[in-house]
């Protein structure tokens, strides 16, 4: 039987940690809440429902708001072509729950391509657990970046006036969301917010995010809106993985250093073969299988920092507050083993005689009070929490997606295992091909072994790893391995135009920029 617990003594998610309430995420949905945490400056504004109003909006009702543009010289051909554009509004314009269902099909939210997007969206069927918040934090490690992230989803409208700018250059599915707004003005109820007070762990990690939004975002007089939002969304997602793959790795270290400044040492193999039995898949499964079997120590270690926090009353909504509990856990927690034996006995005598018994049993290899209270904790919620966190981080790394870097066959014999997919690679090599040159970006060349190093010092991605200390001694089998992966590495590059090796002559074979800014 379960160990009766208070309800606020199992709370995990944590601000001062991880924003993420881990549950499977779908990044469109992270983005339509983040837009809206952009426009209302890291506040969630509730959905107000008038009365008599359905706040929720359907095809019929966008097809009739067109109409009307078009009756009133807005817009012309929407009559004319009535299947064309409902197909359009279908593919670009909505994100649908149950597609294709006629009698369960409904609007989720419009797609984020303009940060107005978010104003038309059921709440209930746009959840991001939360995602959207820890990419806010991540964006507030540089204002600018997210100033200017902001002025580029919010490129050709006026929100004072509710107006298009003369002059725009906005694509068509912009245009379309931004025609709809005039006729939608849904009602919102603000709210508090912790989020402008905080800043995230792992400031490091953030200040790579916003380095490459703010490469991105240079290409966008070069990029169609609609490409570099896809690339946007796709960095995003890429970061967030990164973030809790580190966060596994480096907050048990925290605890054990007692400090938030522990040596970032997480890299992982990438099978990029794209084939299940290849040399290297057994390399990458192993980091796989490294990072997943952490996520226990990784729940212990945030039920140890979550329990401080609360139980001796350090601030929720100040960042101090998590390196304050570390150097607590790690110096002087003895000295607080009497407050601890009060919170075990309030959890002890609220049990039944059979299952007090069955507490004692569960913690008794826990010498302190501290650690039955905790460990009482990860036995009764810890199965909760992985079983989530498992979801959360596969689709976070998008499993089985182009725009991934994690894959899993459907048998057993393929587990889990790092990947690097075709759009993933494609955003990553506009970003490494951008340069700092004095004030301004430009775009070079690189060759092969310039762009698998930045990977490896940049993220942590390891594409040849004959030069890492941990293969110093490999066989003949792994350097063979990672030679069919270098090769499989080109192959991938050739497949999306950045590579052409048209010479022998070494010194010609380079990755050439798409776009050429100088």
């Amino acid at each position: 039987m379960p160990i009766k617990l208070n309800k606020d003594e199992s709370v995990f998610r944590n601000e001062l940690i991880f924003t993420v309430d881990a549950k499977q995420i779908n990044i469109d949905y992270t983005f339509v809440n983040l837009f809206m945490l952009l426009k209302h400056s890291g506040i969630r504004p509730s959905q107000r429902t008038r009365r008599g109003e359905n706040v929720f909006i359907n095809l019929e009702k966008l097809k009739m708001i067109l109409a009307k543009l078009e009756e009133d010289g807005e817009l012309e051909g929407f009559k004319e072509n009535m299947d064309a554009a409902e197909l359009w509004m279908r593919t670009n314009l909505v994100n649908l729950v149950n597609r294709g269902n006629t009698d369960k099909e409904e609007i989720s939210s419009l797609k984020p391509i303009h940060l107005q997007s978010y104003r038309v969206r059921n709440a209930q069927k746009t959840r991001d657990y939360f995602s959207a918040d820890q990419v806010y934090l991540m964006l507030s490690s540089d204002p600018k970046v997210k100033e200017n992230l902001i002025n580029f989803l919010a490129d050709g409208y006026d929100s004072t006036t509710n107006q298009l700018l003369s002059g725009n250059r906005l694509d068509v599915d912009s245009l379309g969301i931004l025609h709809l707004m005039k006729s939608i003005s849904p009602g919102f109820l603000e709210s508090n917010t912790s989020l402008n007070k905080i800043r995230p762990l792992l400031e490091e990690q953030s200040n790579k995010y916003c380095e490459d939004v703010r490469k991105l975002l240079v290409y966008k007089n070069e990029i169609p809106r609609g490409v570099l939002i896809e690339y946007l969304k796709t960095i995003t997602s890429f970061h967030l993985a990164l973030y809790i793959n580190k966060l596994i790795a480096l907050l048990p270290k925290m605890i054990e250093e007692g400090s938030v400044n522990v040596y970032d040492d997480w890299a992982v193999v990438l099978d990029v073969t794209d084939n299940f039995e290849s040399k290297i898949s057994s390399l990458a499964i192993a980091d796989a299988e490294r990072t997943y079997n952490s996520i226990y120590k990784y729940i212990k270690a945030s039920f140890k920092i979550n329990t401080i926090i609360s139980k001796l009353n350090l601030d929720k909504s100040d960042s101090a507050s998590v390196p304050k509990a570390l150097h607590i856990l790690k110096n002087n927690i003895s000295e607080h083993e009497t407050l601890f034996k009060a919170f075990w006995d309030i959890i002890f005598n609220q049990q039944d005689d059979a299952d007090k018994s069955l507490l004692e049993e569960k913690v008794k290899y826990e010498e302190t009070y501290f650690d039955k209270y905790v460990e009482i904790l990860v036995k009764e919620k810890g199965p909760y929490q992985y079983k989530y966190h498992l979801q959360f981080i596969d689709s976070v790394c998008q499993k089985n997606s182009e725009r991934g870097f994690l894959a899993q066959g459907r048998s057993r014999k393929h587990p889990r295992r790092y990947v690097l997919g075709t759009r993933l690679l494609e955003t990553l090599v506009q970003i490494q091909v951008l340069d700092r040159e004095e004030d301004k970006f430009v775009t070079r060349s690189l060759s092969i072994e310039e762009l698998m190093e930045n990977l490896r010092e940049r993220y942590g991605l390891i594409i040849n790893g004959q030069n890492e200390e941990r293969f110093k001694d490999a066989d003949l089998h792994t350097n063979i391995a990672f030679k069919e992966n270098v090769e499989a590495f080109k192959l991938k590059l050739r497949q999306i135009g950045f590579y052409n090796d048209l010479s022998d002559a070494y010194i010609l074979q380079k990755i050439r920029p798409r776009y050429s800014l100088k």
